[in-house]
């Protein structure tokens, strides 16, 4: 059997259906044994970053893995980002890289290049890789593959990355006589005596909150999580990346918090007496700055799969009182089971003092109903209004991300994905792509805004050459809202490189969009809205739906760089209310 056959092989029975990438003169083996296999399709992208996020997409979508495949040089290179995208969101994805054959290799000869396209890879991504190597023995070729998918989906998930050198690609091999790797597999369950410490606090708590993290997706915690907020009263509030883990119309769901959050969500977190956080690295965005302004009146349970995520506050003032390193599933497996016994607590009036907060701060204020132009918060009210359960949203970045999540409320069953910490412009046309293919050519809704749609232009020509049912929507602003709030923070309102006046160019996305084959629906003010709405998600297949946003129109509540989420009064005593806290808008 030839090696790149066997490769194919192998994806299929790592139940990978689909793999992206382009093709080249090191990767044309790799790509040919897919395209024969029978039961695999390679899906040509039109660049190799979109083949990347195409398979993170994939990967988040379906719960398994996913990959994407580069020749070598720029090939290669052009994947990075997409590993990125994966790597700081612990995404499992298998990146096969073709290589210049073995007796083209530079070698330590000195030179920068013998072979053509030749670049070496895996320095470039052996930091954001669990696992990257070049194959330089065919023998070996099983073992790699299996060592590299087993890191990629136990312990904290990522990428892996294996290099392949031409020449081997073609070498045959016998596949009952390849080396097999055999992992060391440790399922520790969570300490006893940290879990009844967990349900002790719990009981004693009288302002308590949950996190829930990416890690509960990660480690497929969804039900456990579910049960122990069923189970104790508790309210909860998700990081971005879990705001469709529960539906918002759940009693105890709050709010998505952090910098760009809302505001009663923050009230919440910020004068809580305990925080549980499960599966969430707690970064700057979720603590503000500094983090030692973070609920600092509340004792803190903080539950991560990596040791270093916990270990970094020991540098920022921040008090983890208890830290268990833990894979989230099994940490809510055991604290379900000790809590088995406890009765649920009364927290009626901490639960209506978030009510009150929430009738208080609405996002989307009535006013903005009233405006002529289009209000994103109106129109992102309306649109996850109008979205059925079960749907999946695949959002890029930018102001749209914030005026997405900030208005977002989940139903049950839906999926909302982004590349939460690269968070890279243009990542949602292509992991749309990846999306889609991986929930069997169910509907998908793309949000993006004009900056970060050019940024992968070029696969509007996937979507249509692949007749995926993608509903595209281009939030058009005409320029970097989000830099634009930032330079009239710090850069007294001057828009270099962010607006047209300061240097940008955009095309006329309407007519560029009928040249590929969308049918087009225009958005253009707020009378528009819900016709608008209604007439996209009943367009069967793809299209494409331009919003005309205003110029000016920014993101709030916002907090400022330096700012505590929401300030606070100190407290007297750690289960008083605090009296006289709310602050206006930073």
């Amino acid at each position: 059997m030839k090696l790149s056959d066997y490769i194919a092989g192998f994806l299929h029975r790592q139940e990978i259906f689909h793999v992206f990438g382009i093709t080249g003169g090191a990767s044309a083996h790799l790509i040919d044994s897919i395209a024969e296999h029978g039961t695999l399709k390679f899906i040509c992208a039109m660049h190799e970053q979109a083949a990347a996020m195409a398979a993170d997409g994939y990967a988040r979508a379906s719960g398994g893995l996913g990959c994407a495949i580069a020749t070598s040089g720029p090939g290669a290179t052009n994947l990075i980002t997409g590993i990125c995208s994966a790597y700081y969101d612990s995404v499992p994805v298998l990146f096969l890289t073709g290589q210049v054959a073995t007796y083209r290799m530079k070698g330590d000869s000195g030179v920068r290049q013998i072979g053509f396209q030749e670049t070496e890879i895996l320095p470039m991504c052996q930091s954001v890789t669990k696992y990257a190597v070049q194959i330089s023995d065919p023998q070996m070729i099983r073992y790699e593959l299996e060592k590299a998918c087993f890191y990629a989906q136990n312990g904290r998930p990522g990428p892996v990355l294996i290099d392949i050198p031409d020449n081997l690609q073609r070498e045959e091999i016998i596949p009952d006589e390849l080396k097999s790797f055999e992992p060391d597999i440790k399922k520790t369950p969570c300490d006893i005596d940290r879990l009844m410490a967990c349900v002790e606090l719990m009981q004693r708590a009288k302002r308590p909150v949950i996190i829930f993290g990416w890690g509960i997706h990660a480690a497929k915690a969804y039900e456990e999580a579910v049960h122990l907020v069923e189970k104790t009263g508790i309210p909860f509030v998700p990081t971005w990346a879990t705001a469709d883990l529960i539906a918002s119309d759940h009693p105890q769901y709050i709010s998505t918090f952090g910098t760009h959050g809302t505001r009663y969500a923050n009230f919440a977190v910020q004068n809580a007496d305990l925080i549980l956080s499960i599966g969430s690295r707690l970064d700057t965005k979720a603590t503000g700055s500094p983090p030692s302004t973070f609920a600092r009146e509340a004792i803190k349970i903080m539950v991560d799969i990596d040791q270093s995520e916990i270990d970094k506050f020991s540098s920022m003032d921040v008090d983890i009182e208890h830290p268990i390193c833990c894979d989230a599933k099994f940490f809510l497996q055991g604290l379900n089971h000790c809590l088995g016994g406890c009765s649920k607590r009364d927290y009626s009036e901490w639960l209506a003092q978030i009510e009150s907060w929430k009738n208080r701060y609405p996002i989307c204020e009535p006013d903005y109903r009233l405006e002529k132009d289009v209000n994103p918060y109106v129109f992102f009210e309306q649109l996850t209004h109008n979205l059925p359960a079960g749907q999946f949203i695949v959002a890029d970045t930018g102001s749209t991300l914030v005026w997405l999540m900030q208005s977002y409320r989940a139903k049950k069953g839906q999926r909302l994905f982004h590349d939460w910490n690269t968070t890279a412009m243009g990542w949602a046309l292509p992991a749309s792509i990846g999306v889609c293919l991986a929930n069997k050519g169910k509907d998908v809704i793309c949000i993006t805004g004009d900056g970060s749609l050019q940024m992968n232009l070029q696969e509007l020509a996937s979507v249509i050459r692949h007749d995926l049912p993608i509903k595209i929507i281009l939030m058009n602003n005409k320029g970097y809202a989000m830099i634009q709030q930032t330079q009239e923070q710090w850069l007294g309102h001057r828009y270099h490189a962010s607006s047209i006046s300061g240097g940008l160019a955009f095309p006329d996305f309407i007519a560029l969009a009928k040249v590929y084959g969308f049918p087009v629906i225009l958005i253009k003010n707020c009378s528009d809205i819900t016709t608008g709405i209604e007439r996209m998600l009943k367009t069967p297949g793809f299209c494409f739906c331009n919003v005309e946003v205003d110029l000016k129109q920014r993101i709030a509540p916002m907090v400022k760089f330096g700012r505590p989420n929401e300030d606070m009064e100190p407290l007297l005593e750690r289960d008083e209310f605090l009296r006289n806290m709310l602050v206006e808008t930073i």
